[in-house]
């Protein structure tokens, strides 16, 4: 390959076209090339028919939904494709009958973060395994703040461009590992990558609100190459320790999410209205703000982080012996066994003895 055309490969991943994902379906990106729009907008969007031919200065003909969801052309009435499948998407409304504008994500995935979760959570790392992943993770803290120091928008996409790496490795090899042995995964391999998607969203909320630098970029480009292949290669070696590494990750953006919160209450960031992806994301309500947006991803972030480590946990299985079954509702006994091995426990064997 000439470095004429790997020069052209890098300059197309590094320019802006970050915007182009958050757009509504009837507000597409036109910073693709001439030559290349009409193949990006099917792929992508499930967006209205643009103009035809030659006649790119012309407006795009109306398309209307009849009652079976068929696109329509409404000049000739012959039915069009505008999605990926060749499939008409059907409608989405709101609750209050207004159409929905995302098509990064649908009504029925949205959801009320719970904001209650300990934010100040923080595995002690007690085991050689859980010190190399906590020391790995310090060792990558400390030149990111260094870079980033108090611009908390900045820091915060990069975070997000590597933390929605993980779960979808993570869940493309608990999928292949599933097919291959011919075994269910347990839910783990839909966790992960709704983590990933969620991760994601994030990313799609900051970019609505402020615009990476190219030199951001090209540090976007080279640490999510270098991140996505080394956790691959540490997945397929020890997912447990893959796992912990990540929840680490987490204890650290859930304190960066903390350390952003501090000083939008010290008004040294403009605590600006909440985008709107964010609103029906999140379903917060319409005069929420930056602040509200942060707290919400601060909690997605320390969810993901006791999943992590929930995950990179040892097999503990504990053999209850019991004389009495009635000595569930009476003593405490469990509660102790949960306090001394924590979430290390992964099943009970409770065996009734006959006096």
């Amino acid at each position: 390959m000439s470095q004429r055309a790997i020069f052209g490969i890098v300059f197309r991943q590094l320019q802006s076209n970050f915007s182009s994902f958050s757009s509504s379906i009837n507000n597409v990106s036109k910073n693709y090339r001439p030559a290349i729009t009409h193949i990006f907008e099917a792929r992508y969007y499930s967006s209205n028919l643009g103009s035809k031919g030659n006649k790119e200065d012309e407006p795009a003909q109306a398309v209307k939904f009849n009652s079976n969801f068929e696109n329509v052309d409404g000049q000739n009435g012959k039915a069009v494709v505008s999605s990926y499948w060749g499939v008409p998407p059907s409608r989405a409304t709101k609750e209050d009958g207004s159409p929905w504008r995302w098509n990064c994500f649908r009504p029925w995935e949205t959801y009320k973060a719970d904001t209650s979760i300990d934010v100040t959570k923080h595995h002690k790392a007690t085991t050689f395994m859980d010190k190399f992943a906590y020391w790995t993770v310090q060792s990558l803290k400390f030149p990111t703040y260094l870079f980033f120091q108090r611009r908390h928008m900045c820091h915060a996409m990069l975070l997000e461009t590597v933390a929605a790496v993980p779960g979808m490795v993570g869940g493309m090899l608990l999928h292949l590992k599933s097919i291959r042995r011919f075994e269910h995964s347990g839910g783990w391999i839909k966790a992960l990558l709704e983590e990933a998607e969620n991760e994601r969203m994030h990313l799609m909320t900051f970019l609505e609100l402020s615009q990476p630098k190219w030199y951001e970029r090209a540090l976007v480009f080279a640490v999510q190459g270098v991140f996505a292949n080394a956790y691959f290669v540490s997945y397929v070696v020890s997912p447990k320790l893959a796992h912990r590494i990540v929840g680490y990750l987490e204890e650290e953006a859930v304190n960066s999410y903390t350390e952003f919160l501090v000083d939008l209450e010290k008004g040294l960031v403009e605590n600006r209205p909440a985008p709107a992806i964010a609103i029906d994301y999140w379903q917060l309500p319409s005069e929420s703000t930056l602040k509200d947006v942060v707290t919400v991803i601060r909690a997605d972030e320390a969810h993901h982080r006791d999943l992590n480590h929930f995950a990179s946990v040892r097999n503990i299985f504990i053999f209850i012996f019991l004389f009495d079954e009635n000595i569930l509702n009476t003593s405490n006994f469990i509660e102790e066994v949960i306090d001394q091995y924590g979430t290390k426990i992964n099943k009970f064997f409770i065996i009734k003895i006959n006096k």
